[in-house]
C-alpha cells in the first residue's frame, strides 16, 4: 500500500493549497485551515485503502507525541496567572520600567532572554517567565509589540539552540552520533554571525522606536503599586523556578513548584488566602479593574483558558502530521529527495529544507529533527560528509523554524503567551530567520568532508 513519490507529492501539494486557501482566501483561523487539510488527507487515505481505524490511530499517535509540550503550555498559563496574582510580574514590571528605555529595549530584551535561556535551556520557560515581564514593560514603554516579541523570542531560542541544557541541543547530535559539545562548537559557525546581525538590527530598529511619555510610565508604576504590594519577596517564586531549571529538574515539576510557591506568596505578601479566588485566577487568569488601560492589558494574562487556543491548534496540527507520517507521505518524499542529491552542499541544504518542510506539515520540532536526521544519516556516512553539518542543519531548520509557523508547537505557544500573532512577530524574529540562511550559505562555502573537519573553525 506504499504510495509513489508522485502521489505523495500531490497529496502534500493539495494539502498546502487547501491550507493556504483557507488561511488567506477564506481568512479562516489556523485551526480550520489545518482541519480542512486533515479531512482531505484522512479521506484520501481511506479511499486509498487504509482502514479508518488505522488513520485514527495515526492521529492519536501524532497527538501523543505532544502530550508533554501541551502539559507545559497549560502549566505555563497557570504559572503566569499565579505570578500576576502574587505580584511577581508586577514587581518586575515596576522596577523594569525604571531601568529600561524604549530606545534600548529591543537589544536589552534580546540579551536578557539569551542569558536566561542559556542557563535554563528552555525557550518555553524563558518566554513564560521573563518573556511575559519584558512584554509588559514593552507595552508600558510604547514599544512595538511585534518588535518586542521578536527580540524576546530571538533571545529565548538562542538558548534552545546553544545551551547544553536544552533538550533539542542534545537530541539533534544524539541522532547522528556527534558529541554535544562538538555540536555546540560547530553551531557557532551559523550562530555567531546570525546573533551579531540580530543585535545590530535591534539597535537600529530600537533607536527608531521613538520616545515615551515619562508621565505615562510614572502613572503605570503608580497604578501597579496601588493594585499590588510590590516586594522583592514576590520574586522568590521565579527565582525558585530558575534554580530548579539550573539543577536540571524536569520542566513539569519545576513549573508545578512555581505555581505552588506563587500561591504561597500570594497569601503571605498580598494577603489573599481565598482558595476560590486562587482557583478562578488559575482557570481564567487575573481579572482586576484598573483606571489604566495599559495596566489592564499587562496584568490580565495567564490562566488555563489562555492556552486553549494554542493547545487545540497544536493537537490538530499534530494529528495532521501524524496521518501524513503514518500513511508514508513524508517518508517517501524525503527518501526520494535524498536519492537525487549529488553535491555535498545540496545534501546539507536539503537537510535544513527537509526539517523546514516537516515543521510546516507536522508542526512539531522533534519530528522535524528526527525524520530528516534518520533519512540523511546514511548518505552522510556514504559520502564521508562531516556529521556535524547534519546535526547543525537539523537545529537550524528544526528548532529555530518551528516558532515561525502559526500552527507549530512553539509558534502557537509563543503567540498565546506574549499576545502577539506569529504573522506579526515573524519579520522581527531576526535570529530565527538568519540562522537557516547561514546554514545554506556555509553548506557551499566550507569544506565538508570528515577528513577535513579538524581544519574547520569552530
Amino acid at each position: 500500500m506504499r504510495m509513489s513519490f508522485r502521489e505523495s507529492a500531490a497529496i502534500l501539494g493539495i494539502s498546502i493549497i487547501i491550507l493556504l486557501s483557507a488561511l488567506f482566501g477564506a481568512k479562516a483561523e489556523p485551526h480550520l485551515a489545518i482541519l480542512s487539510s486533515l479531512i482531505f488527507v484522512s479521506g484520501y487515505a481511506v479511499y486509498r485503502g487504509f482502514k479508518f481505524e488505522d488513520v485514527e490511530h495515526h492521529m492519536i499517535q501524532g497527538i501523543r507525541e505532544a502530550i508533554k509540550p501541551i502539559l507545559i503550555m497549560l502549566l505555563v498559563g497557570m504559572t503566569i496567572a499565579v505570578w500576576m496574582m502574587s505580584g511577581a510580574v508586577p514587581t518586575l514590571l515596576h522596577f523594569g520600567l525604571s531601568t529600561l528605555s524604549a530606545t534600548w529595549f529591543a537589544p536589552s530584551a534580546l540579551l536578557i532572554a539569551m542569558v536566561v535561556s542559556t542557563f535554563t535551556g528552555s525557550s518555553f520557560t524563558t518566554i513564560g517567565t521573563v518573556g511575559v515581564a519584558l512584554m509588559g514593560i514593552a507595552i508600558a514603554l510604547g514599544v512595538n509589540p511585534a518588535l518586542a516579541a521578536g527580540a524576546i523570542i530571538s533571545g529565548a531560542c538562542f538558548g534552545d539552540k546553544m545551551s547544553p541544557l536544552s533538550d533539542t541541543t542534545n537530541f539533534a547530535p544524539g541522532i547522528v552520533n556527534v558529541s554535544v559539545f562538538d555540536h555546540i562548537r560547530f553551531m557557532m559557525g551559523t550562530t555567531i554571525p546570525a546573533i551579531t546581525i540580530t543585535f545590530i538590527l535591534f539597535f537600529i530598529f530600537g533607536r527608531s522606536s521613538g520616545t515615551v511619555d515619562s508621565s505615562a510610565v510614572q502613572t503605570t508604576q503608580q497604578e501597579l503599586a496601588r493594585l499590588f504590594d510590590l516586594s522583592p519577596w514576590t520574586l522568590l517564586s521565579p527565582l525558585l523556578v530558575m534554580v530548579l531549571a539550573l539543577r536540571k529538574m524536569p520542566v513539569i515539576p519545576t513549573l508545578i513548584a512555581g505555581v505552588l510557591s506563587g500561591l504561597l506568596l500570594t497569601g503571605l505578601v498580598q494577603g489573599n488566602w481565598s482558595i476560590s479566588n486562587w482557583m478562578a485566577v488559575i482557570q481564567n487568569g487575573l481579572k482586576l479593574e484598573s483606571s489604566s488601560k495599559t495596566v489592564t492589558a499587562i496584568i490580565t494574562k495567564g490562566g488555563l483558558q489562555s492556552m486553549m487556543w494554542s493547545v487545540s491548534l497544536v493537537m490538530l496540527a499534530l494529528a495532521f502530521g501524524g496521518v501524513l507520517r503514518g500513511i508514508g507521505v513524508i517518508d517517501v518524499v524525503i527518501e526520494r529527495t535524498v536519492s537525487r542529491l549529488k553535491r555535498d552542499g545540496s545534501i546539507i541544504s536539503s537537510v535544513a529544507l527537509s526539517s523546514i518542510g516537516v515543521n510546516l506539515m507536522a508542526g512539531e520540532q522533534y519530528l522535524s529533527i528526527l525524520l530528516p536526521g534518520q533519512a540523511f544519516k546514511k548518505i552522510f556516512e556514504e559520502r564521508q560528509i562531516d556529521p556535524r553539518f547534519l546535526s547543525r542543519s537539523l537545529e537550524d531548520g528544526g528548532t529555530l523554524v518551528n516558532p515561525l509557523i502559526p500552527w507549530g508547537v512553539s509558534g502557537a505557544f509563543f503567540a498565546s503567551t506574549l499576545g502577539v500573532p506569529v504573522t506579526e512577530y515573524v519579520p522581527f524574529a531576526f535570529f530565527l530567520l538568519l540562522s537557516p540562511l547561514f546554514t545554506f550559505l556555509l553548506a557551499f562555502l566550507r569544506p565538508t568532508k570528515i577528513e577535513t573537519k579538524q581544519t574547520l573553525a569552530s
